[in-house]
């Protein structure tokens, strides 16, 4: 991590962060937040750059950004510091444990997920995060009418995503009629570093939205 990424972790993750492994039973957000809010739960945040900005935008949910990598929550607690977001928490570990364990069914208004590590060579398509198993489990944590939002540049995972999702009977996909079943890209999403890069290489991003029955 830089120096001021350490920084962050000492200053900030006391009051903003929790580790999934030192969890006991349901994360109780309201609590956590110290007020009522629709629960937006973002799963894989990176270096922050969308999460920091969203979280700024929608100061009347309760943000949680769950993410494995140490430097990605101390650059997402320096983005934070710089917007001056008070509505975000941050979860260090596996999303799968966070769901399985301490997320109860039915409590969570949306679900993001963007830009998930593409795993692009075939041999470790199997790594991919969205496989069926992993978004029945994310769905049933959606309440009914939530949302689950997914994006991607990569093709073959974006296909891969909507065939799940498809497949998953909580899940409707709100943009069914649309070509491909792709979803408009929303303008309030930010544009990332990774995104441009991904145009300039000729990568579409694709969005796919989906509610919960």
């Amino acid at each position: 991590m830089t120096v001021g990424q350490q920084r962050a972790w000492r200053e900030h993750w006391p009051t903003l962060g929790k580790a999934v492994s030192e969890l006991d039973g349901t994360l109780d957000a309201d609590a956590w937040f110290g007020r009522k809010a629709p629960v937006v739960l973002e799963i894989g945040s990176g270096m922050g750059e969308t999460t920091a900005e969203l979280a700024k935008r929608e100061p009347d949910v309760n943000y949680i950004a769950i993410e494995v990598y140490d430097a990605g929550l101390g650059q997402l607690m320096l983005r934070a510091e710089k917007l001056g977001v008070d509505n975000l928490r941050l979860l260090h570990g596996d999303a799968v444990v966070l769901l399985t364990e301490h997320v109860a069914p039915d409590s969570l208004d949306v679900v993001r997920i963007f830009y998930p590590d593409p795993w692009p060579k075939k041999r470790h398509h199997k790594r991919r995060l969205i496989q069926p198993e992993f978004i029945r489990l994310v769905a049933s944590r959606i309440r009914v009418g939530g949302s689950l939002h997914l994006a991607t540049d990569w093709e073959d995972y974006a296909e891969q995503m909507r065939d799940v999702c498809d497949a998953e009977p909580l899940l409707r996909n709100v943009y069914a009629d649309e070509p491909g079943g792709w979803a408009p890209r929303p303008e309030w999403r930010p544009v990332t570093k990774f995104e441009s890069r991904a145009e300039r290489e000729g990568r579409v991003s694709r969005d796919l939205i989906y509610e919960r029955r």
